[in-house]
């Protein structure tokens, strides 16, 4: 039996060329294949370059498969790095342009009336002394209702009456308070009337809401009063509620008739009523020449007009 099993593993290992025949035509080979490469190369048809494109397009997808792991965890890695960092850039960006409203608030009413109303030094302090954004959670824009729900409430400091602005102008003051939340009345609400002065000519008279959110109406102005389209109105500081200055519209309608006493006036809010999702809540300077008597101010300024000033 050895001899049997010595002669068939003699048999087998015979079987085949052998390693040395094997590696002397494996080098022949590779030595055949540079040859024609180089040549074929220095001629411009390297047919291995060809070989080499179509594995390399053959074994991609293995290569994707093997690297995918990776490559999704830092691509997920750099997604929240660039979402965090543009988030954090987006809100820089809004407290700074939240500064920049609240400085151009008064910039128009201001130059006009430093120059012709009350003569004041173009170095006062702004009468703006504290602010608070609000996010509107609720609208209620009808012909009977014009009011906003805001997520600011006693426990935020805001209290009744108190003035809130967007970076255009005049929205509204607060009607009613809860601990976490308020309702603000709008300037266009029916019930609401707004003490204001023309800049151009000085004129005072009231702004009554219409229940329309892009209209205000001027009821108690004479026929001879100075008003005219394209006039800016401001808050006149009557009323303790809203601080001298604050723009507020733009007379859009005047109309005259011989016949009626008063002038018929309409004008258009520059606050964006419809649009804004973010509302100030305004603290005036108590010692601001512009600032009104009482900083709790009244719940709604009553529909009566006031003395206006007669242009010569």
């Amino acid at each position: 039996m050895a001899v049997f099993g010595t002669a068939t593993s003699r048999s087998l290992s015979g079987r085949g060329p052998s390693f040395g025949f094997r590696f002397f035509c494996y080098a022949v080979l590779s030595v055949v294949l540079m040859f024609y490469d180089r040549r074929g190369q220095e001629q411009g048809r390297g047919w291995l370059d060809t070989a080499r494109y179509g594995l390399q397009a053959a074994i991609y997808p293995l290569q994707l498969a093997v690297n995918s792991p990776s490559a999704a965890w830092r691509w997920l890695e750099e997604s929240f790095t660039t979402r965090e960092t543009l988030r954090a850039e987006v809100d820089q960006l809004r407290e700074e342009l939240r500064n920049q409203q609240l400085i151009t608030l008064r910039q128009t009413a201001l130059e006009k009336e430093n120059a012709t109303l009350r003569n004041l030094n173009s170095m006062l302090p702004n009468i703006i002394d504290k602010r608070l954004v609000g996010e509107v959670i609720n609208v209620e824009l009808s012909n009977l209702r014009q009011r906003l729900l805001v997520n600011r409430g006693g426990t935020h400091g805001v209290y009744k009456a108190q003035p809130v602005v967007t970076g255009d102008g005049v929205l509204g003051q607060v009607f009613r308070i809860g601990p976490f939340s308020s309702e603000i009345i709008l300037i266009t609400d029916a019930e609401h009337a707004l003490p204001v002065q023309v800049v151009r000519s000085g004129v005072r008279t009231i702004a009554l809401g219409t229940g329309r959110s892009t209209s205000l109406e001027l009821p108690y102005v004479p026929q001879n009063y100075d008003v005219k389209v394209g006039d800016l109105l401001v808050t006149s500081g009557l009323g303790r509620v809203f601080p001298y200055g604050l723009p507020v519209a733009r007379v859009t309608k005047v109309e005259r008739d011989p016949a009626l006493p008063l002038a018929q006036i309409h004008a258009v809010p520059l606050a964006g009523i419809e649009n804004d999702r973010e509302v100030l809540f305004i603290w005036e300077r108590p010692d601001h020449p512009a600032a009104t008597a009482s900083p709790e101010g009244l719940a709604v300024e009553a529909p009566v007009p006031a003395a206006p000033v007669k242009t010569p």
